[in-house]
Formats: structure tokens, C-alpha cells, sequence
């Protein structure tokens, strides 16, 4: 007899009286992962110095069995380390509705404060053509601040360039179907990557940290809920530059649930085989890859605008295309990426090229133009560089392996490799939105 399916809505309300696990300091910097049969999870924003957080964060899923597991576990979130605390767990069912309490259990079964959460349910639509487990948003975006600025770097320098995003969107597997972009053999890069030599290990496991350190949760993140086509232009205003849209390439992948990128000419791409890989976390297939660069809508784009123009009075469209070696995306697929994007954000406008037409340099050709001569953008944001006294994410990421290697072999760490978890980004085999 087969389980009834639900829609459901968790509103994860917070949490009282989580321990302190760091020596100094008022309060801890809780998040958590939650996970539905480990088909599907989330994972919350990091709240910081308390020990009584407030999320207030709302998980739509449709399709769901109404007998489904729901787990969940709290973390202490550590600066610029591959590993974070881990504070303690739960798990129950969703099949009792409403507010619900539940003890967070950390190791030998101590308790370590409570969390709060409400639950409501629907009834599927018996005729539903929806996938199990399927994400029904709301669609989040985080941007996420470089480990490499900062006190890890010896310069000043614009912060865009030591950022990604990631966006969470809706009915991706829904609209690819069953089409995926596999990596590229013919692809050199690709190959050294993805080969089953020694290399090629010790080149994912450089990838596989540096992704975590990029898209890792941290309270200097920024957190928001987008709607529409003007939520998303927003996120590309450059706070330098009079708060207006930059004229700028971005690298980017979509996956089943994420449309992650960063300036092309961020610097931690540097010393990284391939910039898709790394936002891919050496995934060996991804929904779509390439870059993208914002056009304003008047006649000749960027060769046609000027400064006295105001953003806001001006139509954008996203120009878009498939201009990734690592996974060599389909032509052919370039309308299905247009209707993935313009679904999920209400009035954007796609423009998409193939990698080689004539068009796409042209805007491309413009759009720089315009960056070094009215904004006075220089030619080296728009490739991955590094300046005199830089920490590269490379080096930054070996470092940090050698710390945790050192702490494994330290019988006195207080950092157990049993009793903690990879930063956020390690998401288990299958499970997608983690």
C-alpha cells in the first residue's frame, strides 16, 4: 500500500539554551542542516554570538511521504577552518503538525538546549506530475565574503572580486529533464581533473577545499529571498562604483537546485585548473555552465549607454552562454536554460549566445569597453589575478588541510574528527539543497 504524499512547509523558528563551545567570547555562532530522508536538505544562515538564536526560516517541499523523517543537526560555525563544531541533533517525523519542540542532543547524549520549529501540511494532488522531494522555495541567495580578504590578505581591495553567490531555484530537474552536461573529455583541463591517478585525486581534493571555503556559511554572508527580476539586478549594484550595475563577466554552473558564480576575474580562481569545477565542487556533470555579463536594453547596449543615464530607468537582460571548457554545455540546451531562469524570476529578460557567435563578442567586446573607460575598471578584474602580498585560496586551502591533518594527530585536539562536520557545501551522495 503506497504513502500518502504531502506538501509541506517548515518554518524553523529558532533555538534556547545551545553550550558555548568556544573558550571566549558572548555566545557561539550557531546554523544548522536539516535533511527530509536524506533525499533533500537546507541549511540556515549562521547567527551570530548567541546562544539562543532566532532563525524564522521557511523550507517549502512538495511530494513528500507524510510519514517522512526529518533530521537535523546544529553546528558552531568556525572562521576560515574545513571543519566546524558540531553542537548536537534531532530527528522526529513531520507526521504531527504544528509547533513542535525537540531536545538537540550533542555527544554522550547530553542535552544541549532545544530547538522550535512549526510544521504544516497539504494533501498532494493525487494527479500530481510533481517529483518526490520536489524544492518549492522560497528562492534564497547567499553571497559569500572570500576567506582570502581580510586579515588573510596584506592589500585593499574591492570585495565583488573575492565573492560568489549562490541562488537557490525552482523545477530545474522539472525543466532539464533527464539532459545533463557531462565534464569534457576532449577538455585538458578536464582531463587532469577528473582522471583516476593520483594527480588527478590531489587536484579534487585542492578543488573540493577551496569550494567548501567559498561557499561556506559564515556571519559575514549576506541572506535574501528573491521574487523577481529587479531583486535580481539588485544583487549585481556595485557598492564601489555609486551603487550602479557593474559591467562585468561572471563564471557560473547550474546544478539541480543552484545557480552558484563569481566575477570571472575573482582572484582565488587562481592556481585552480578550471573556474566551472570549483563552483561545481568537481561535480562530474552539472545542468549548465558558462558565463554571463548584464546588457542594458537601449540601441548598441554598453556601446550605446552612458553614465547620465539612470540604472533603474533602463530595461536589463541577462546575456548568457555556454562558454565552459570544463563541461562544454549544448547549443541545443540554450533555450531550456533561457526558460529555467526567466521560470523562477518574474519578468527577466534572457539573452542567450552560443559561445561562438559573433554577437556575444561583440556585447562582450562593449561591455568591457565601457568597464575601463566610464568606470574605470582595469583590464585585470576581468581575468583571475592576484596582487603583491595576497594569500591565494590555493595556499589558504593547503594550510588549512595541514592544520586539520596535525589536529587529527594530536591526541589532545579538542577537535575530534568524529564530532564534527565539514563546513556547509559537502552535501551527502543525492541529497540536493544541502
Amino acid at each position: 500500500m503506497s504513502i500518502a504524499a504531502v506538501d509541506l512547509t517548515i518554518q524553523f523558528v529558532g533555538a534556547k539554551g545551545l553550550p558555548r563551545t568556544d573558550a571566549t567570547g558572548p555566545g557561539s555562532d550557531p546554523y544548522f542542516k536539516a535533511s527530509l530522508d536524506g533525499m533533500i536538505g537546507y541549511t540556515s544562515t549562521v547567527q551570530g554570538s548567541t546562544l539562543d538564536p532566532i532563525w524564522n526560516e521557511v523550507w517549502h517541499i512538495k511530494n513528500v511521504p507524510k510519514n517522512a523523517e526529518l533530521k537535523v543537526k546544529v553546528y558552531d560555525k568556525d572562521e576560515n577552518v574545513l571543519t566546524d563544531d558540531f553542537v548536537g541533533s534531532f530527528k522526529l517525523t513531520i507526521e504531527q503538525t504544528g509547533l513542535r519542540e525537540s531536545e538537540i542532543e550533542g555527544r554522550m547524549g547530553k542535552k544541549h538546549g532545544t530547538f522550535y520549529m512549526n510544521i504544516v501540511t497539504n494533501p498532494t494532488a493525487r494527479q500530481t506530475s510533481v517529483m518526490p522531494y520536489t524544492f518549492a522555495g522560497p528562492c534564497r541567495y547567499s553571497r559569500h565574503r572570500s576567506p582570502t580578504v581580510g586579515a588573510l590578505t596584506a592589500v585593499e581591495t574591492e570585495e565583488r572580486l573575492y565573492a560568489t553567490w549562490k541562488i537557490y531555484l525552482l523545477d530545474v530537474p522539472e525543466i532539464f529533464g533527464d539532459t545533463w552536461q557531462p565534464w569534457n573529455e576532449k577538455y585538458p583541463a578536464a582531463k587532469k581533473i577528473f582522471s583516476h591517478s593520483p594527480v588527478g585525486a590531489s587536484i579534487r581534493g585542492s578543488i573540493h577545499g577551496g569550494h567548501k571555503l567559498l561557499y561556506a556559511r559564515t556571519t559575514a554572508n549576506a541572506f535574501g529571498i528573491l521574487t523577481n527580476a529587479k531583486d535580481v539586478i539588485n544583487l549585481f549594484k556595485d557598492e564601489v562604483r555609486q551603487n550602479r550595475i557593474k559591467p562585468a563577466m561572471y563564471t557560473y554552473i547550474i546544478n539541480d537546485d543552484t545557480w552558484r558564480f563569481s566575477e570571472t576575474g575573482a582572484a582565488f580562481f587562481v592556481d585552480f585548473a578550471s573556474k566551472h569545477a570549483l563552483h561545481a565542487n568537481c561535480a562530474t556533470q552539472v545542468r549548465y555552465s558558462g558565463e554571463f555579463h548584464w546588457r542594458p536594453m537601449v540601441p548598441g547596449g554598453w556601446a550605446g549607454y552612458n553614465e547620465e543615464m539612470n540604472d533603474e530607468s533602463v530595461e536589463w537582460e541577462l546575456v548568457i552562454d555556454n562558454n565552459s571548457g570544463t563541461y562544454a554545455p549544448d547549443k541545443n540546451m540554450l533555450p531550456v536554460l533561457k526558460r529555467v531562469l526567466e521560470h523562477n524570476f518574474t519578468g527577466l529578460q534572457v539573452a542567450v549566445y552560443d559561445h561562438g557567435d559573433p554577437a556575444l563578442k561583440e556585447s562582450t567586446t562593449a561591455m568591457r569597453q565601457y568597464a575601463k573607460e566610464r568606470r574605470g575598471i582595469k583590464e585585470t578584474e576581468f581575468t583571475a589575478h592576484t596582487k603583491m602580498g595576497e594569500t591565494t585560496l590555493m595556499n589558504l586551502t593547503a594550510k588549512l588541510k595541514a592544520r586539520r591533518n596535525r589536529n587529527k594527530q594530536d591526541p589532545t585536539s579538542m577537535e575530534s574528527t568524529d564530532e564534527v562536520s565539514s563546513a556547509v557545501e559537502e552535501r551527502p551522495s543525492g541529497v540536493v539543497g544541502a
